[in-house]
């Protein structure tokens, strides 16, 4: 007799997702000279002082929106290892599917989104 009760499981491993996505952006932060290590590195002797200035106002900027997308993307580990992963920081209700599909690190529904 074939077991016709919803599953409790979610269709789409989260974890799976949420751990590719801080893989991803850990790589970009290192791309960008923000590893582990002290940050960037430009040659002092480069003639074109206004240029690195410039280059290094976009990486930092860009660094920033970066390092707050995987602090974003830890938290949603840690609700998830604590069990509140999914839920909505706002009204408690489940957060749909589609959406945490989409944005594996959402914290709000669509509703309480919007009117944030």
């Amino acid at each position: 007799m074939p077991n016709d009760a919803p599953t409790t499981e979610p269709a789409v491993d989260y974890r799976a997702l949420l751990e590719h996505e801080r893989a991803d952006l850990r790589r970009q932060l290192a791309d960008l000279g923000f590893g582990e290590s002290e940050g960037l590195t430009y040659d002092p002797n480069f003639a074109d002082t206004s240029q690195v200035t410039a280059e290094r106002g976009e990486a930092g900027a860009l660094a920033a929106e970066l390092n707050e997308a995987l602090e974003e993307v830890e938290a949603a580990i840690e609700r998830l290892n604590e069990g509140a992963y999914g839920r909505c920081e706002v009204c408690r209700q489940l957060i749909p599917e589609a959406r945490l599909e989409a944005m594996p690190a959402a914290r709000r529904c669509i509703s309480c989104a919007g009117r944030a």
